[in-house]
């Protein structure tokens, strides 16, 4: 995990594109503004060569040249957020280039946005600072047109919030693994979207999947389908400086590299009080289980092993009182729920594992397997469990692959864009 705040890399973001409608009704304010900034270079205007004008395969005249404008940040703006785009619109253009620098002249990074009108620097700019942007529009014509504007930032809020990631960069991860990023406070509703922007993921191969809050504090990301093995992701949230509601600012930048390893799956099925193991799509296992008994049953449905604790104590006396409670020492402990479901090593069930349900909801299996699903599981390895008396709660645990495709991306803060088809037909 890394927060990216080098800045001394000059980039050019690079879009093409047609004519731009303007961005919003402040924009004409902003091309008065800056007249004195905008300039056109080139060669004067000729007829060209061979043919009458407006003849077949004669050039145009006069082609229309380009024209650019910044919306934001305006010229000579004061108290910038950090984490300001530059936003800008562009007439007639067919290439736009934007370039950032600060005070010194030194250059700072940055990407342009897939509609091409607007670009993020790669990381928070620097608190206090005073920054110059431009952008180039350039046209059929070939004569640029180049726009500037000077803003200086903000001063450092003293209201931040901490901006966290439940994995670290490297991990080797199971294909049910959803991306956690976490807020060192509540989030307000009506900037969930704005930060939502802000989160990319990206991964090699590409799969299509979605950011969903889970809590005020907790946003989620999980694949249409599971992650295929291999899968190398990258995921990115670029808030530092970013307003989020009531005076606070987000406090950094997160970047974070992981992998999927191998498809290892766990299907139990209750019926049969047996476990079946695949790595691959191929058969690798097959376990005896006992599941919870009809008073303490275990949840159908499809979790991910959230932790692993080789050794552990169940300590369930503050929770079900000194008669039903107990204190129990574990083996091999791997948690599926928040409520207390775990596969876990259980010596004391082993006669009635493969046959009846004693435990108190979670997957006992004996201390040989327990100790074989310990060595060749990870978290995010995904455990179906069906047929028993009680569905698994949606939040109780990594729930993500509990809900249909179409129930998850309601949690999400943008409007869900379909992947585009790239069926032949």
């Amino acid at each position: 995990m890394r927060a990216s705040q080098d800045q001394s890399i000059r980039y050019a973001g690079t879009g093409r594109g047609g004519r731009r409608r303007v961005l919003a009704a402040g924009a004409l304010v902003a091309v008065l503004a800056l007249t004195g900034a905008c300039t056109s270079t080139g060669g004067g205007s000729g007829n060209g060569t061979g043919g009458a004008p407006g003849a077949p395969g004669a050039p145009a005249e006069n082609p229309p040249k380009a024209s650019a404008v910044i919306t934001e940040p305006q010229a000579d703006a004061k108290d910038v957020p950090a984490s300001t785009a530059i936003v800008f619109d562009t007439e007639q253009a067919t290439e736009t280039t934007v370039e950032l620098a600060d005070s010194s002249g030194a250059a700072v990074e940055g990407t342009l946005a897939a509609d091409g009108a607007s670009w993020l620097p790669a990381g928070a700019l620097e608190y206090g600072e005073t920054y110059t942007a431009t952008v180039t529009a350039t046209g059929d014509d070939g004569r640029p047109a180049t726009v500037t504007s000077t803003f200086t930032t903000m001063a450092k809020p003293g209201k931040q919030v901490r901006i966290s990631s439940f994995l670290g960069d490297d991990q080797v991860v199971g294909v049910g693994m959803p991306l956690i990023v976490t807020f060192g406070r509540d989030i307000p509703q009506d900037r969930r979207a704005e930060v939502q922007r802000r989160m990319t993921v990206t991964s090699e191969p590409a799969q299509e999947g979605i950011w969903r809050w889970v809590s005020p504090t907790e946003v989620r990301y999980r694949p249409k389908e599971f992650w295929q093995s291999g899968t190398k992701v990258s995921y990115r949230v670029q808030a530092g400086g970013l307003p989020l509601g009531g005076g606070w600012y987000g406090r950094n930048d997160l970047t974070v590299d992981v992998e999927v390893g191998r498809d290892l799956r766990m299907t139990v099925d209750n019926k049969s009080k047996r476990m079946t193991v695949t790595r691959d799509g191929e058969v690798v296992k097959t376990i005896p289980v006992s599941l919870g008994k009809k008073s303490t049953p275990s949840s159908s449905g499809t979790m991910v092993v959230m932790e692993k604790l080789r050794k552990t104590v169940f300590d369930t006396y503050d929770e079900l009182g000194p008669e039903d409670g107990y204190r129990t020492k574990i083996d091999y402990a791997q948690r599926l729920t928040y409520g207390g479901e775990f596969i876990h090593a259980a010596p004391w069930s082993e006669g009635q594992q493969g046959r009846t349900n004693v435990s108190h909801g979670c997957v006992n299996v004996s201390m040989a397997n327990g100790a074989w699903l310990f060595t060749n599981t990870r978290v995010g390895d995904p455990i179906t469990v069906k047929g028993t008396e009680r569905k698994l709660q949606v939040g109780n645990g990594w729930t993500e692959w509990a809900m249909s495709w179409d129930e998850y991306v309601k949690g999400s803060a943008l409007p869900y864009e379909p992947a585009a088809d790239t069926t032949e037909g």
